[in-house]
């Protein structure tokens, strides 16, 4: 039977139980061990596909068409597996399936209650990640001990613990360990508190993981230990790193937090392997020089907004032995104006994906800079979009082009001068609805263009989240000015990546190929696009 690992946390949200869960999955996958993962988040949103960026993050999306949290992003980085719509639940999705099952009549009359049925719901998206091929399920509970909406997981986890024998569950509790300056002193008694709170849901953690800025001296690990009923070896500290999130699961090996977790469990201590990620973390800390990339987009002031766009730039930087440094700029602030200074000194553009019009106009005002000024480009999803927008207007001299997301979002434009729009099964123009292309899609890719020499493969599969589709009715327009089409899907013929035959590095896709890259394997299109911003700024 499989083995369960359960992360909760407490004093404050935002510590980092996400990253902490997927270096200790890095961890236990590189001592050989079989690993799933799941995510629970407490709130009532069904997934977060609906919820504004500056609510909660980017949207991940997995291959089988998940609109997931974002912190599958870093399980997917660390361990090197991919996730899938078991991987991530929702107090939403739980009601809902409850609910379903009420309405057919499977809880044949029986009064519908938070337990045993709601609490029973939770431990299934448990079990249904367990496998006799599967070693471990790590599994994470978003939001802080005491949160209402989080106390029917908790319950579940405390049921669970009786079910199953003590030794094939794990609790571990992550808290905040404040450092105040003024006194020079740290302070415990915050998680103290989360601790006893947990306790008093019936959960004795096991080992806790406690976030500060000051390592914990060993009188108060003692302290820590004494007061939440833990052993002092199971009390360890979680500093801030000094150069990247990527040095996590290294902090919490030289503590021995996978060994002692495996023992806890009985799992078997197999040789740890983190060669191919100690060689990443030197290219990290010693880069051989830096870059600077322009972000243009709706969200830039929500680090988490792009967080799989910032992180894929990093490998990107990582695979050409460099640092890529940020320029964050919101796309309203560009005009044909102020685009020249805002812009100006970055190796390379990108455009991140997003919904609706605001900020559409200065996304494509920065793209006619990079276009004219022979600046690398790379456009993700919507920007690819606003780059063929801006190519009907400025170069095929249609100067009214638009997407009909505008027309469908606000009735602006001209319906037959979409460029950019919803496309029906015969491949013709509808003016509102469609079904979103979520997913996994596959993209051919045509010989001799540099989305080609970029993946060095005939056929790659990216994961979609969109819409709107290039027009196939205005692709002979295009090409015939000069734009090339160089991926398009296999069966629908829908166009997934463009790119110019006459600048240095121009290239947009369809897909999300952020979610796909590594730390320690880049994505192709992001290695190639941070060669182009080295050798446009040599």
């Amino acid at each position: 039977m499989s083995k369960f690992i359960f992360i909760t946390g407490g004093v404050v949200s935002s510590l980092g139980k996400g990253l902490t869960s997927a270096s200790l999955g890095l961890l236990l996958r590189s001592r050989g061990l079989r690993l799933r993962m799941l995510k629970m988040d407490p709130y009532i949103n069904v997934d977060p596909g609906t919820m504004n960026p500056f609510q909660h993050g980017e949207v991940y999306v997995t291959d089988d068409g998940a609109e997931a949290d974002l912190d599958l992003g870093h399980y997917e980085r660390f361990v090197g597996q991919p996730m899938s719509k078991a991987s991530n639940i929702t107090t939403g999705a739980i009601y809902s399936e409850v609910i379903r099952k009420e309405r057919r009549g499977e809880f044949l009359g029986a009064t519908v209650q938070v337990v045993p049925h709601i609490t029973d719901a939770i431990k299934e998206s448990f079990l249904r990640l367990e496998s006799p091929d599967v070693d471990v399920i790590l599994i994470e509970l978003g939001g802080t001990v005491g949160d209402i909406e989080g106390l029917p997981f908790m319950e579940a986890l405390r049921q669970f613990a009786l079910e199953r024998a003590r030794e094939d569950v794990l609790y571990i509790h992550m808290t905040l360990i404040p450092y105040l300056q003024a006194s020079g002193e740290i302070k415990t008694k915050p998680t103290q508190h989360s601790v006893q709170k947990l306790r008093e849901i019936g959960i004795q953690p096991d080992m806790l993981i406690c976030r500060t800025t000051q390592p914990l001296t060993e009188s108060a690990k003692s302290k820590i230990a004494l007061f939440c009923n833990v052993r002092t070896e199971h009390v360890f500290d979680e500093k801030d790193v000094d150069f990247s999130i990527y040095e996590v699961p290294i902090l919490l090996h030289e503590q021995r937090v996978d060994e002692i977790a495996c023992k806890h469990l009985g799992l078997p201590l197999n040789e740890l392997d983190l060669s191919e990620w100690q060689a990443m973390l030197e290219k990290v800390k010693h880069p051989s020089g830096s870059v600077e990339i322009a972000v243009v987009g709706k969200y830039t002031s929500l680090t988490d907004s792009y967080k799989s766009i910032y992180e894929a730039l990093a490998h990107g930087g990582i695979a050409n032995d460099v640092k890529v440094k940020l320029r964050r700029i919101e796309a309203e602030e560009v005009t044909r104006e102020s685009a020249e200074k805002i812009l100006d000194g970055v190796g390379g553009l990108l455009i991140p994906g997003g919904f609706g019009r605001r900020g559409s106009e200065g996304k494509m005002e920065a793209i006619r800079w990079a276009r004219e000024n022979q600046v690398p480009f790379l456009g993700i999803c919507y920007g690819l979009q606003c780059a063929v927008v801006e190519y009907a207007r400025n170069v095929c001299g249609v100067a009214d082009a638009i997407t009909a997301e505008w027309f469908d979002e606000e009735g602006i434009g001209d319906l037959s001068k979409a460029f950019v729009a919803l496309m029906d099964s015969q491949q013709k123009v509808m003016a509102k609805g469609g079904t979103m292309r979520l997913g996994e899609y596959a993209c051919g890719l045509v010989k001799n263009t540099k989305a080609r020499a970029a993946y060095n493969a005939e056929i790659v599969r990216e994961r979609h989240r969109h819409r709107y589709e290039v027009n196939p009715g205005m692709v002979k327009t295009l090409q015939k000015h000069g734009l090339v089409i160089s991926g398009t899907n296999p069966d629908s013929r829908l166009v997934e990546i463009i790119e110019l035959a006459d600048h240095p590095w121009f290239v947009a896709t369809q897909a999300h190929p952020e979610f796909k890259s590594r730390p320690v394997q880049a994505h192709p299109l992001f290695q190639a696009f941070i060669s182009a911003a080295l050798e446009y700024k040599a």
